[in-house]
């Protein structure tokens, strides 16, 4: 079934159900300039193209192309200038290609891949993301870089819990903190206490404060907060 009508939009109500099993309704809404569908039961397809844009309660996606399959359209497909938005946290994220399952509320997203966190000033970049809103984290892969006020990082994984606002680096990281700079195997960052921990082959470059210079420190295995 073909629509080529301009910018059709249409309206779904779907009944999923919440994390204690009572049932809730939840308005789906999709739209773009071409859409092709397929509605038989099992096979369920809707393919948007030109401006394709979805929307439920909290989640907002725009795309070059958006294909959504499964049942009750659980799943999305999302390519070409992919934007998401967590209306309800605040949360950006762009990429190239995005995956989204609406019922665990769970976002892959590859290529050039940023995550903005408004609220807590936080972005996190990667070739690959995956935030999962339930559990209010956001992990990150290959050619990592978090920055943040008086923060900045780089590794090839880190995992970012929002809620607690701690940065867990691995994967030859190194931090920066203000004018300091600290490399480990790992590297867990609280931000908003400001305690950082590493651990494993440590090595670091405070530079001091009342402006007697640089200091520098190296140990294996320590722990430092």
């Amino acid at each position: 079934m073909r629509f080529p009508t301009s910018k059709a939009l249409f309206f779904l109500a779907v009944f999923l159900l919440s994390a204690s099993r009572e049932a809730r309704s939840e308005v789906f809404r999709f739209s773009g300039d071409r859409m092709s569908t397929s509605l038989a039961k099992g096979r369920e397809r809707t393919l948007l193209r030109g401006g394709a844009r979805i929307q439920s309660d909290d989640t907002f996606i725009s795309a070059d192309e958006i294909e959504i399959h499964g049942k009750d359209f659980q799943f999305a497909v999302c390519r070409g200038g992919v934007i998401a938005r967590d209306l309800k946290k605040d949360i950006l994220i762009q990429c190239d290609t995005l995956t989204y399952d609406r019922f665990a509320k769970v976002l892959h997203a590859e290529g050039r891949a940023s995550m903005e966190d408004r609220k807590n000033e936080i972005i996190v970049r990667g070739h690959r993301l995956e935030h999962r809103d339930r559990e209010d984290i956001t992990l990150a892969q290959i050619g990592v870089r978090i920055v943040k006020k008086d923060f900045a990082a780089r590794a090839e994984f880190a995992r970012y819990q929002r809620e607690t606002d701690i940065v867990e680096l691995s994967g030859l990281p190194v931090a920066f903190w203000k004018k300091d700079e600290y490399r480990a195997t790992r590297i867990v960052m609280n931000l908003a206490t400001e305690e950082i921990s590493l651990m494993g082959d440590v090595t670091g470059s405070i530079v001091s404060r009342s402006g007697e210079g640089e200091k520098n420190s190296k140990g294996g295995g320590e722990e430092h907060d």
